[in-house]
């Protein structure tokens, strides 16, 4: 099997290749009592929810190679190494030792079927039977957005490290996947793996949606409830250790409440080679949220700090950026509905071109004055629209189901290849 080339420069570049997880049994097997510890406040419909994801697949398999997360899996247990450790790790971080001996036995696909629907629990002791528990391995109620277990930094591959443990088996699929999976075989950097003098923290987490990709020497990440000082010390020392020319960190405070904040990506993504969509009251506004800036050049932390706000800081390194904002410029308490549905979370198939939710009528309403053309995702899936007949466009997925989810095209969304872009 020829490798894939993993490389991510930039959030823009034309995407070559990207990780997804079509929503299965995992999210049906969820009820009202544990949506919360699932991450969830509510509980999605899977056959709309499996609707809408496909308006986004289809249009991705048009511009890209497109992988998915079961496929990836299945394959990577055919290695039988790799079979008997991810088994094992997962089963120890879970505390589920008893299932080792009935997970090996499985068939791959069975058994990466099981991984991530979830394991029912065999009552087959008197534990197991006065057990509140229906699984011995919980489902993945939050793989369908794959943008947070992994990210793609330049060549190399960070694997989340998950603020919440019902997540971390994720995290150890997609690292199984990049390291042992014939088609990548990529480095992987995990904050829970110290190497040489760079420290694992317990406090350290770090997740895909507060990290972004700017241009080949600045990174932009979240940091709140999901993303930690710790964490982003830990990608700091990283970069430290290879000794490169100037790399810029642009730190970006995030509030804890409400949830619609978690991740930067739900309050800052990138459209175009100067233009960004922002929710306006986070980004620009006057708040307490720090902008910080960190250089490090040949191995060094060379300069901390403070700007007022992000787009200061990228106009700084260079990158001179026009707000587009959620929910148009109207009305706060539009912005505020839009931004709690994903409406400032975009992902770009090519500079200009990017997808996201069609309810969010204001935001899209705003990239229409701002020059975009907006397409239907139906229209191109059946060739009725060209996206490569326009310089610029909005891509427009169905999201009623989804976006209760927690989540947009961006977090859905987990890319290995982009292409360089001309600056």
């Amino acid at each position: 099997m020829k490798k894939f080339n993993v490389n991510v420069s930039s959030e823009i570049g034309q995407l070559e290749g990207v990780i997804l997880h079509t929503p299965g049994q995992e999210v049906e097997n969820m009820t009202p009592q544990n949506a919360e510890r699932a991450l969830y406040s509510d509980i999605l419909n899977l056959s709309v929810a499996r609707q809408e994801y496909a308006q986004l697949k289809g249009v991705l398999e048009k511009v890209a190679n497109t992988f998915e997360v079961r496929d990836l899996l299945t394959q990577t247990l055919q290695n039988s190494h790799a079979k008997e450790r991810i088994i094992n790790r997962i089963c120890e971080r879970e505390d589920a030792f008893c299932e080792i001996s009935a997970l090996y036995d499985l068939p791959e696909e069975e058994l990466a079927r099981q991984l991530i629907e979830g394991s029912i629990l065999k009552r087959d002791n008197l534990t197991k039977f006065l057990s509140k528990e229906r699984f011995a391995l919980r489902p993945l109620h939050n793989f369908l957005f794959t943008r947070d277990a992994s990210m793609t930094v330049y060549d190399e591959v960070l694997i989340g490290k998950m603020a919440s443990p019902v997540r971390d088996r994720e995290a150890l699929i997609m690292e199984a996947i990049f390291k042992d999976h014939p088609l990548f075989g990529v480095k992987t950097i995990n904050p829970i793996v110290p190497i040489k003098n760079i420290p694992s923290s317990p406090l350290a987490s770090i997740e895909g949606g507060d990290v972004e990709i700017a241009r080949d020497d600045v990174i932009l990440i979240g940091t709140g409830v999901r993303t930690t000082s710790q964490g982003i010390d830990y990608l700091i020392e990283s970069i430290k250790e290879k000794k490169t020319s100037a790399k810029h960190i642009i730190v970006q405070e995030l509030p804890h409440t409400p949830e619609s904040f978690i991740h930067l990506d739900m309050t800052f993504t990138f459209l175009n080679k100067d233009e960004v969509m922002v929710y306006e009251p986070l980004i620009l506004g006057n708040n307490k949220y720090q902008t910080i800036h960190i250089t490090i050049d040949n191995g060094e932390v060379t300069s901390i700090k403070l700007h007022e706000d992000l787009l200061q800081a990228l106009k700084e390194v260079g990158m001179d950026m026009k707000a587009i904002q959620c929910g148009g410029t109207k009305d706060d308490w539009t912005m505020e509905r839009e931004q709690w549905h994903s409406g400032a979370n975009f992902f770009s198939i090519a500079p200009g071109k990017v997808i996201g939710y069609e309810r969010n009528n204001y935001t899209i309403e705003e990239m229409s004055k701002n020059g975009y053309d907006i397409i239907k995702a139906q229209d191109i899936i059946e060739n009725k629209a060209d996206i490569h007949a326009s310089k610029k466009a909005v891509i427009t997925i169905a999201g009623s189901e989804l976006s209760r989810g927690g989540g947009g095209a961006r977090c859905m969304t987990m890319p290995v290849g982009r292409k360089k872009v001309d600056w």
